[in-house]
């Protein structure tokens, strides 16, 4: 299981990851699930994956390596000219290990499931955020529905209904992503550090902050034991019900 969300706001972008491929009572597993193209001053695309890590793999490995066009030149995520056509790009590629790989997976009783979020801007276009599912289709964010996540979903989802708009300030939405994460930690055993962060403010061409994020974070700990006091204190407020 993992655990991805990125938030497109009007400053920009925030892509928050977690590592954790495998967790039991004896063996864990960490793998990254972010991709990242950048060429400052030109594009800066960011990929998250969740699902079957060796079918996302795969994809990924398509992007890098490239896909026939119309004139049979392969396009590449470092070629492609638009986002539109970075999303269809990752659309072929998943449809394409589909066909490689779905008869044999079928018969070994294994599901075809992979999921991305693919985000980012290319110079002269507009920043984008997209949410794949394993057919290859895929849905674009917008001021209306400013937030993608992928993986395991419930735990993080509150805070981001509650507190993320289009117009929510980038540090805010690194800190709302950073606590969605932790609650999610704090619920499911297979999804944990190291956390992959990207922050990209909107036109900039080049990203603002790449870091990987260990258990022993300062600012991680941070947030988790304060908004674990604070919800304990929010608690603590609402009346008690006084029902007759």
């Amino acid at each position: 299981m993992t655990y991805c969300v990125g938030l497109l706001l009007k400053e920009g972008l925030v892509m928050l990851s977690d590592s954790r491929t495998n967790a039991g009572v004896d063996y864990i597993s960490t793998y990254s699930k972010l991709t990242v193209w950048e060429d400052p001053g030109d594009r800066v695309i960011a990929l998250m994956t969740a699902g079957n890590l060796s079918l996302s793999q795969n994809v990924v490995t398509m992007l890098n390596e490239g896909m026939p066009n119309g004139d049979g030149e392969p396009v590449t995520m470092a070629t492609v000219p638009s986002m539109t056509e970075a999303a269809r790009l990752v659309g072929r590629a998943i449809r394409e290990v589909r066909r490689i790989e779905g008869d044999a997976l079928r018969q070994s009783g294994v599901e075809f499931e992979v999921s991305f979020i693919l985000g980012g801007q290319i110079n002269g276009r507009s920043l984008r955020l997209f949410l794949f599912y394993s057919a290859g289709n895929y849905i674009e964010a917008g001021p209306d529905s400013p937030y993608f996540q992928i993986g395991e979903l419930k735990y993080g989802k509150p805070i981001l209904d509650r507190v993320v708009t289009f117009d929510t300030p980038l540090s805010e939405g690194v800190k709302c992503a950073m606590i969605s994460m932790d609650s999610t930690i704090r619920s499911n055993i297979s999804v944990g550090p190291p956390l992959d962060l990207v922050v990209y403010r909107r036109d900039a061409k080049q990203i603002e902050t790449r870091r990987t994020i260990a258990a022993d974070d300062p600012y991680f700990h941070m947030i988790s034991e304060g908004w674990s006091a604070g919800l304990r204190e929010a608690f603590q407020k609402i009346p008690n019900p006084q029902w007759d």
